[in-house]
């Protein structure tokens, strides 16, 4: 991955994760962060890996790719430009719980937990704003999540009634 074209605060205005920030905060963060450009098939991160930075899909297209107890790769996701990535590692400092890969020549910003601690030295309430839209899309995704398994468990039992043999066909 390389490191090319900086973020413009026009850009950051215009994701989720930056909604409410105010024009002072989103120059100051576009000074501040970097954005790397992974080629089509490089790893933006590894499922396992240790994860302290979260990432902004500028530009392009990413798949979250999820590796089953069997060892199987399952996608989960595909991602586009506004996008963000890579929450959970600057938020519980657990291991990454699944790959990220670009699928097409992409341009991601990297926010880093330490860019986080200075964006709370530097302005609080801009801070919040950014852990409230990290939670309301946290959120989101679990309705999503909850939805989708509580279809798959209905669809499970059906199958599962169906197949069960009529006590009254004796």
């Amino acid at each position: 991955m390389s490191h090319r074209k900086p973020v413009t605060a026009d850009e950051l205005k215009r994701i989720g994760l930056f909604g409410a920030l105010s024009t002072e905060v989103l120059d100051h963060l576009a000074e501040s962060l970097p954005t790397v450009e992974p080629d089509p098939g490089d790893l933006v991160f590894k499922e396992g890996d240790t994860a302290r930075e979260l990432f902004v899909l500028l530009e392009g297209e990413a798949e979250v790719v999820k590796r089953s107890r069997s060892g199987v790769d399952a996608r989960v996701a595909v991602l586009g430009p506004g996008d963000w990535f890579g929450e959970m590692g600057v938020l519980d400092v657990q291991p990454r719980s699944a790959s990220v890969r670009a699928l097409a020549p992409s341009r991601l910003l990297r926010i880093r937990a330490t860019d986080l601690d200075a964006l709370y030295r530097h302005d609080l309430k801009a801070y919040a704003l950014v852990v409230l839209n990290i939670a309301r899309e946290l959120s989101r995704r679990l309705r999503v999540t909850d939805s989708i398994l509580a279809d798959f468990l209905v669809n499970v039992l059906d199958v599962v009634e169906r197949r069960r043999p009529d006590p009254s066909d004796g």
